[in-house]
């Protein structure tokens, strides 16, 4: 089993050491962030998630020129510098006693996390060959996973002590975990930056860059509602169980385990399969009937008996996380065969806008369908997955239409 959770040496194991450096620290952050800003700085929890959303919507703002950046100045470098902004952020956090310096911080953090998603994209692909990127991407989401994971033990223990203490050494931790990313990252090779400038093409169109691209801002919406299931586990199942059920509330933490057990263990074997647009369309597209499937059986949970409640929310759980590999696998596949050469960074930053979006109306988008709802929201929340599960076929087609035009283009500009 280690041979396929373990990346090949070289620089595709080293991508996956920074990976999981951090990923240790966001774990531990992720857990302990919420309590810290409301019992240790003292914020109102309004006001916390009020805050976290501008700087969320900020940040998806960041990507397309931080990755732009990163195209031009070099991925390495611009991953380095981002590593120690996101660093830098999180320290912050330590000497934040008020509503402006939180909102100030939080928006500088989630801009060098945007940043820095599209600079080690850029860098991946100036790495790796194409046919390697997105068994790569599954071996870094399996390390993110495991990562996430460690930090959440080490999170756990300090929201048990409780003390003030504790929480700043978890902060402390996420901080000191992006410097050691920063250093890893600098152990591969450099990626020599790419000319942006397409011949004959004007400041103001330059400047637009991946928005002038239709085919492709079309292909990172449809991800994007594809991705509203991402705050599922964190928010929507925990509501959903506690109000909506029978079942005991410590299945939530089960279903979490199960997730994250899963993508560690599969997520590289179901990316095997993926080579290709046609092949990546195909596992978007039963992605997308699975995770119908697993909102159906969710829904079941409800109005039964604990454990016949238990067990609907354990099979649901099931085919959730196999919807969601592949649907990570296929989007991977796409996002980056669709992209120019010369552009993978800004294009990475504008595809990794989805992400910054399911976060922010993921939330409001699931309480209302869940609690609000109930069953015919379940049902509606498939049916749009399968819907735009479908629509990424023809989106997929006629972005690369437009590839093969701009490269039949290209000889002729260079004249």
């Amino acid at each position: 089993m280690t041979p396929r959770l373990v990346p090949p040496a070289g620089p595709q194991r080293v991508l996956a050491l920074a990976q999981l450096t951090n990923s240790v620290g966001d774990g531990a952050y992720y857990v302990t962030s919420a309590l810290y800003f409301t019992r240790v700085v003292g914020l109102a929890p309004s006001r916390v998630g009020l805050g976290l959303t501008l700087a969320w919507a900020i940040g998806s703002l960041a990507g397309v020129p931080l990755g732009r950046l990163a195209d031009r100045r070099g991925p390495r470098g611009t991953a380095v510098l981002l590593a120690l902004g996101t660093g830098a952020a999180v320290g912050s956090f330590l000497v934040v006693r008020g509503f402006v310096p939180f909102v100030l911080a939080a928006c500088a953090y989630a801009t060098a996390q945007s940043g820095l998603a599209a600079a080690r994209q850029a860098l991946l692909a100036g790495l790796v060959t194409a046919g390697e990127r997105t068994g790569l991407l599954a071996h870094l989401q399996a390390t993110l996973n495991a990562g996430l994971a460690v930090g959440a033990g080490l999170g756990g223990l300090a929201l048990q002590a409780g003390t003030r203490g504790a929480y700043l050494g978890m902060f402390a931790l996420d901080a000191v975990s992006f410097l050691v990313c920063a250093g890893v990252l600098l152990r591969l090779p450099a990626v020599a930056p790419v000319a942006v400038r397409e011949p004959g093409l004007s400041v103001r169109k330059e400047r637009l860059g991946v928005l002038r691209d239709r085919p492709y801002a079309v292909l990172a919406l449809l991800n994007t509602v594809l991705l509203l299931r991402m705050p599922l586990l964190s928010l929507g199942l925990p509501l959903w169980v506690a109000e909506r059920t029978a079942a005991p509330t410590w299945v939530v933490s089960a279903l979490f385990v199960l997730n994250t057990g899963a993508v560690m263990l599969f997520q590289v074997r179901t990316a095997r399969g993926v080579t290709g647009l046609a092949s990546a369309t195909r596992a978007v597209r039963r992605s997308g009937w699975v995770m119908f499937g697993a909102c159906a059986v969710f829904a079941l949970s409800a109005g039964v008996s604990p454990w016949v409640a238990v067990g609907a929310l354990v099979v649901g759980a099931v085919l959730q996380v196999v919807a969601e590999m592949g649907q990570s696998a296929g989007s991977w596949q796409l996002s980056f065969d669709l992209a120019p050469a010369d552009r993978v960074g800004e294009y990475q930053g504008f595809f990794g806008t989805g992400v910054t979006v399911a976060r922010t109306l993921g939330p409001l988008v699931l309480t209302s369908l869940l609690v609000g709802w109930g069953t015919p929201g379940w049902l509606l929340l498939g049916g749009a997955t399968v819907v735009a599960s479908y629509a990424m076929g023809p989106a997929t087609r006629r972005a690369a239409g437009q590839v093969e035009e701009e490269e039949a283009r290209q000889p002729v500009l260079a004249r």
